[in-house]
């Protein structure tokens, strides 16, 4: 389809666009700064309202872009993401009124971003939208520009950001070199499984590295802690399951689109990549004495989670990783408006401010405490349920040893977690 008429499907992502742009120009006038976050909100709502799955999916722009029920349950959790986000932002003492207009244009582009991701079909525009999204992010992680933690956060995401773009662009070209097209149908059909070219596997490897940046999956990992810690809470929030869930989409669509032929290759690469990020994550989240910190060790391990879910690569397996998606988007959101609360009446995220938190705020810390058990997998929550159908694709797919590693994991999630829900209590 041309851009003409590629543009009357394009409406979600043109109110994005339009909501950060009339944000910036009300900035200008108005004093009253909260009414900024109240135009935002009502610009996610009109997107939201646009979105449709088509099926069979439609191609946008010549084939760059695809509208289908994937992309649409990717874009309407991209927003749902978003709208809480700017709630969050909205109750948030550490933004300056003055800055709070640049806010919500950020993440108005950044969701414009995301939506782009859900439904990019080649690797051009997969790159370009990732890299808007991560351009968008590094701008977001170091708002506080009076906060120094905040400068150190943005500028070590930037660095190793860089880098991992390189290596994942790098991954792209000789992809394109060895396949001749970026079209990710394309490129499936002219991958020879019988035949397997080593250096196509090389740049399958170098782009996989690349989404398991955005993802912090381990060994890639490095930046998240810091970065989580340094950004400002609502931002955090947004970081560790916006761009997630988004790479996520970007991984599938890829591994599914193009390089299916080579499962056999990759599945057991990311098994070993599963079982290492869920070890990371958990073991050094059990140490730490700072709440945003500890959830950013609980990012990467939820990371580790889903990897698991993509390695066994079976129906099972993937809706299971978008259940997961869905369960661990809200819950995480959740439980930093906890944290966010608490923040703003104590000024502090460290651990040891949360002692008897059950007798000065019991709604908060018993949110918290639901949010936490969700996230540690214990039914009857939306996170056991997740983890529940990861575990099965792995089973089925007879990743045994990883689905022992896992439930050994889950384990050790339920003590730092419940490490905090002694505090509270």
């Amino acid at each position: 389809m041309n851009a003409v008429e590629s543009l009357r499907y394009f409406i979600p992502e043109l109110a994005l666009l339009a909501t950060g742009f009339l944000v910036l120009i009300l900035d200008l006038f108005l004093r009253e700064k909260k009414w900024l976050g109240y135009v935002t909100l009502l610009g996610i709502g009109v997107a939201s309202s646009m979105l449709r799955p088509y099926s069979p999916g439609i191609r946008l722009f010549h084939g760059y872009f695809l509208l289908d029920f994937y992309s649409a349950f990717f874009a309407l959790l991209a927003l749902a993401i978003l709208f809480i986000t700017v709630l969050l932002a909205m109750s948030y003492k550490g933004i300056p009124p003055k800055q709070e207009g640049e806010l919500y244009a950020l993440l108005s582009f950044v969701g414009l971003g995301l939506i782009l991701m859900a439904s990019s079909e080649n690797l051009l525009m997969i790159f370009l939208s990732i890299e808007f999204v991560s351009l968008t992010s590094y701008v977001l992680t170091g708002f506080q520009k009076q906060d120094r933690s905040s400068n150190e956060a943005a500028l070590k995401y930037l660095l190793f950001g860089s880098v991992a773009s390189g290596v994942m662009v790098y991954g792209m070209s000789l992809i394109f070199g060895l396949t001749g097209s970026i079209e990710l149908g394309a490129i499936r059909e002219a991958v020879d499984p019988s035949g397997l070219n080593h250096l196509l596997l090389i740049g399958l490897v170098l782009m996989l590295v690349g989404f398991a940046f955005k993802i912090s999956a381990a060994p890639f990992h490095m930046w998240a802690p810091d970065v989580y810690t340094g950004a400002p809470t609502p931002i955090t929030a947004f970081l560790t399951v916006g761009p997630k869930a988004l790479g996520f989409a970007v991984l599938i669509r890829v591994l599914l689109g193009a390089f299916s032929p080579l499962i056999n290759q990759w599945s057991n690469l990311l098994a070993v990549m599963a079982a290492l990020t869920m070890t990371i994550g958990n073991v050094v989240a059990v140490s730490q004495t700072n709440i945003k910190r500890l959830l950013a060790y609980s990012s990467i391990a939820q990371a580790g989670y889903m990897l698991m879910g993509v390695a066994a690569f079976t129906e099972l397996g993937l809706s299971g990783v978008l259940v997961y998606l869905v369960a661990y988007a809200l819950t995480n959101l959740g439980a930093f408006a906890a944290v966010i609360l608490t923040a703003n009446h104590y000024g502090t995220d460290d651990i040891r401010s949360y002692a008897g938190l059950a007798r000065k705020s019991p709604a908060v810390a018993a949110a918290l405490t639901v949010f936490f058990i969700s996230l540690a997998g214990i039914p009857p929550l939306a996170g056991y349920i997740g983890k529940f159908f990861v575990f099965a694709g792995a089973i089925q797919t007879r990743f045994y040893l990883l689905a022992v590693f896992a439930a050994v994991y889950c384990a050790v999630a339920v003590f730092y977690y419940f490490k905090v829900v002694k505090e509270m209590y």
